[in-house]
């Protein structure tokens, strides 16, 4: 792959793809898919930067859980300073340092799966790299079709929990001496 292009390989196995429909009696209100992409971009001198976004009528849920950061060939033993530009909770754009990277003392850094929602930018500060940042991209989609079965399921459920008798308090026992 060419230096400062951006690779988000599909991994779309069965593991990966999952639908919940209730859980230990509970009901999730609709079935959630997840599906989870690698993800991976350089920096260096000829790139300094990388916007990680996706579609603004998309209404699934994106988040980037970013695994690593490393020197890759042709590095050399300066620091690399790695930044990541994105909002806040109040939607503030902030830049925050995440890495420096040095080849001879440290030349790569495990983020443990750091998360992050789109858009987001890294920029290599300080360096000439090159940097490679790898993680996942993950989307959850939770759909809205209800099939006319799974609406009389709960039809009835309801029912059945309106025959269900109230709790009542428990009766005081008589005072002990």
């Amino acid at each position: 792959m060419a230096a400062g292009t951006a690779a988000a390989l599909v991994y779309l196995s069965q593991e990966s793809r999952s639908r919940a429909g209730g859980v230990g009696g509970l009901r999730v209100p609709a079935p959630v898919t997840m599906d989870s992409f690698f993800f991976g971009c350089e920096l260096s001198g000829h790139t300094r930067s990388f916007t990680f976004k996706v579609e603004e009528e998309d209404d699934a849920e994106h988040v980037l859980a970013l695994t690593m950061l490393c020197l890759t060939e042709g590095a050399k033993d300066e620091c690399n300073v790695v930044e990541v530009v994105a909002r806040n909770h109040d939607h503030q754009e902030i830049a925050v340092p995440v890495a420096n990277l040095k080849l001879s003392c440290q030349p790569m850094l495990s983020l443990d799966d750091f998360q992050l929602q789109p858009p987001v930018t890294f920029r290599l500060k300080s360096g000439s790299g090159p940097v490679r940042i790898t993680g996942r991209h993950q989307i959850v989609t939770i759909s809205n079709d209800v099939s006319e079965e799974e609406e009389s399921e709960e039809e009835d459920n309801v029912e059945e929990e309106t025959e269900l008798c109230p709790i009542l308090p428990a009766k005081k026992q008589g005072g002990r001496r």
